[in-house]
């Protein structure tokens, strides 16, 4: 393993990097989900909606962000959903639903009103039948909607020669009008009744409906029902079965005086059916309750309300299916922090053991290399100490000590840069303290054996002198 590794301060930076990456996943975890959202047309009332409600979460700060894309006409947006150009979309079913699309909420119903003056005996839509039939258009899907709705029940629609005369049997003469053009239609017989496709509690439907009444001979008329509703939903999905409420239009006099069953279609928010269900659920629970705040800019968002559904498995599975992310929000199952993350959790615990074994492996290894140099030199004073005891002069003596005191600066700088534990560096002084005691003992016993051979040189000589001095005299 190369010597740089061994430095501590490379564990320091592991560490480092370690809760760097821990950081980078908490903030990538925690950063807002932002959705683009296809809106038409740009100029519409869902317009407006969508464009409060994105500054809403903005200004919350919330996790969740809608960028939103204008387009001329909603069928425009739909297409953007069914092309993956955009995560949500203001859908109208019955122009175009997109394949991939799951609802969210229902923005807001539009219902086929129809209105007619009582004398004019139409009571239910196929009454329609060989009748000049008014229509404020607006929406260019307005007439597709009602030819529809003609060809279910076997009714053709009248050709403009055919219009300025009698309209033959099995036939419906359909005329544009404008909204000021009502009154005036009724009043001059032009038309027997007039049907306008707008929320029954919007001003247009409202204002369609006075009109009505202000061209009435006796100012009394009578609101045209739908029937067979369920049948007509089974061949046209995209539509959906709508009843005006009594009293809806009027109490004095009560317009309608009984509820009336009709047929209409719905402005959705859908999403795209690969967008995180979490994100949807988020998004779907700010926009209802946020929904007092949002009318104040928005009017619209009053009339918004979920899907209906029964079950789960109804709503997930339902002629115009919902989002499951919504439908978490509506069933008040949405997802804990845990539940979206415990698979990574899972992850981070069973990969973070192995990482986590590794790195002690990778400890243990360095603290093993930091370990052998302090051995050799541990040895190697072992080894002084033995020599020592069996040096015979000084200078083996003084070679001993030169070398143990190199083996003490040695240490002193490889500590200066690792770490050494407690225990090592008390072997470390006892062996150094034992050799330089050993040495001392070694010097004082090599000192008295010169001493004792000096001091027997000197008797000896001594007694030779005494011995010639007489051998002289």
């Amino acid at each position: 393993m190369p010597t740089i590794l061994l430095r501590r301060e490379w564990l320091l930076v592991l560490l480092a990097l370690g809760l760097a990456a821990t950081a980078a996943a908490v903030v990538y975890l925690s950063r807002p989900t932002t959705l683009t959202v296809a809106v038409g047309p740009r100029d519409g009332a869902e317009a407006a909606l969508m464009e409060t409600y994105a500054s809403a979460l903005a200004r919350g700060r919330e996790d969740v962000r809608l960028k939103l894309v204008p387009y001329d006409d909603v069928r425009d947006s739909a297409k953007a959903l069914q092309d993956n150009k955009a995560d949500l979309a203001v859908v109208r079913p019955d122009v175009l639903l997109p394949e991939n699309g799951l609802t969210l909420a229902i923005l807001h119903d539009e219902a086929l009103v129809i209105a007619a003056p009582d004398a004019a005996e139409i009571d239910s839509f196929p009454d329609l039948a060989r009748k000049r039939l008014g229509i404020v258009v607006r929406h260019s899907a307005d007439l597709p909607f009602l030819n529809n709705l003609l060809a279910f029940y076997d009714l053709a629609t009248a050709s403009p020669e055919e219009a300025a005369g009698d309209v033959a049997a099995g036939r419906v003469a359909l005329v544009n009008l404008k909204p000021g053009e009502v009154t005036a239609a009724i009043a001059e017989k032009r038309v027997d009744a007039v049907a306008v496709i707008a929320n029954p509690a919007s001003k247009a439907a409202v204002a369609t409906v006075r009109a009505v009444e202000l061209g009435a001979p006796d100012r009394k008329i009578d609101l045209v029902a739908v029937p067979d509703s369920e049948a007509i939903l089974t061949r046209f999905p995209e539509l959906q079965s709508v009843t005006i409420p009594a009293g809806t239009f009027g109490g004095r006099p009560k317009r309608p005086e009984e509820e009336i069953k009709t047929v209409g279609a719905s402005y959705r928010l859908m999403a795209r059916g690969s967008i995180s269900r979490v994100a949807v659920a988020s998004a779907t629970q700010h926009l209802f309750e946020w929904r007092s705040k949002l009318a104040a800019a928005a009017p619209i968002a009053k009339l918004m309300k979920a899907p209906e559904f029964d079950t789960t498995v109804a709503a997930t599975s339902a002629r115009l299916p919902n989002h499951p992310g919504a439908v978490d929000y509506f069933e008040r199952e949405q997802q804990t922090f845990l539940d979206r993350y415990e698979d990574y959790i899972y992850l981070f615990a069973f990969f973070g053991g192995t990482i986590g074994s590794g790195i002690a492996w990778i400890g243990q290894r360095l603290a093993r290399k930091r370990r052998e140099r302090i051995d050799v030199v541990l040895d190697r004073l072992l080894d002084i100490l033995r020599e020592v005891r069996g040096a015979t002069c000084r200078q083996e003596l003084d070679a001993l000590a030169t070398e143990t005191d190199e083996l003490v600066a040695d240490v002193v700088r490889y500590a200066r840069e690792r770490t050494i534990d407690n225990r090592t560096v008390s072997a470390l002084i006892l062996a150094i303290d034992g050799v330089h005691a050993a040495v001392g003992d070694a010097r004082r016993q090599l000192g008295a054996a010169e001493h004792e051979t000096r001091a027997g040189a000197r008797a000896r000589t001594a007694r030779l002198l005494a011995l010639r001095v007489p051998a002289a005299e």
